[in-house]
């Protein structure tokens, strides 16, 4: 299925049924390929951090249940989700009834492993706990007020650089990551949250490579992998680690992170999710 087949940016009838066959895939290799990774092999790891805020089913006895879903599509699978056939599979769980929460999870992740090509993680999380919601992750440096000599809001990697010398270890952070979606033109706004060791990033030349996604379309998973691999090439950390935490767009926040190391994209939510 071609991109111009999904449910982005067309007017869609929500079902009232449960309807997997709404998810929809896009292949992540031609993003891949354009940012010049050409032999299948990433030079990262990492997931897609889905937070899911309007989840609801029935239960057995036919009263509805609600609760938060956490899920964790992994990089390496074939394909991520487009955020509105995610949103509308979703929905169409409101009047399916499930005999508990673990056959809940079990059906979600199943059917968006099949989607995407790989094993997804789901956990849900009732509506009822309290959480903290940050304006940054502690030990996160704010670079957005460094000073810029000059400002462009076109895509420019050549503003990425680093100084010679020792060698540091750094948490930077910017709430000015925009994009806009390559199907509906619509704003993504994101926060950008970079950790790395190696040569000292020039914080200034970061804060405008960040300012030059603004007019850039692309979905969320493409521009972190994107930004991954400039800091790579630009920079050349040890290591590095790059997550982007986006703003919620119809009850979902996406998060995805892509490092050097192996892990999972942190919990949580910032003020702005």
């Amino acid at each position: 299925m071609a991109l111009i087949d999904a449910p982005l940016g067309k007017t869609s009838d929500y079902p009232d049924r449960y309807s997997p066959e709404l998810l929809f895939p896009v292949p992540r290799d031609d993003n891949r390929r354009r940012i010049g990774l050409e032999d299948g092999r990433w030079p990262w790891f990492g997931e897609d951090l889905w937070q899911a805020w309007e989840l609801s089913w029935l239960r057995p006895n036919g009263v509805p249940a609600v609760a938060w879903a956490e899920i964790r599509v992994p990089a390496a699978s074939a394909a991520l989700i487009e955020s509105k056939s995610l949103k509308l599979y979703l929905n169409s769980l409101n009047q399916a009834t499930f005999s508990s929460v673990d056959q809940l999870m079990e059906v979600i992740e199943g059917d968006l492993s099949s989607a995407s090509g790989a094993a997804v993680r789901v956990t849900l999380h009732s509506v009822d706990q309290t959480s903290e919601a940050l304006g940054r992750p502690e030990g996160y440096v704010l670079i957005d007020d460094e000073p810029v000599d000059s400002v462009s809001y076109q895509y420019c990697p050549e503003a990425l650089a680093a100084k010679g010398g020792s060698v540091v270890t750094e948490r930077l952070c910017s709430h000015l990551l925009k994009s806009n979606c390559p199907v509906t033109g619509q704003p993504d706004w994101g926060t950008l949250l970079v950790e790395y060791t190696g040569p000292k990033v020039e914080h200034s030349g970061l804060l405008k490579y960040v300012v030059g996604f603004r007019q850039q379309q692309d979905f969320h998973e493409h521009c972190v992998e994107t930004i991954f691999t400039d800091i790579m090439t630009q920079c050349r950390p040890d290591q590095l680690t790059v997550c982007a935490r986006y703003t919620r767009r119809g009850g979902l926040d996406i998060n995805p992170w892509r490092s050097t190391s192996a892990g999972e994209a942190p919990s949580g939510r910032l003020i702005r999710q």
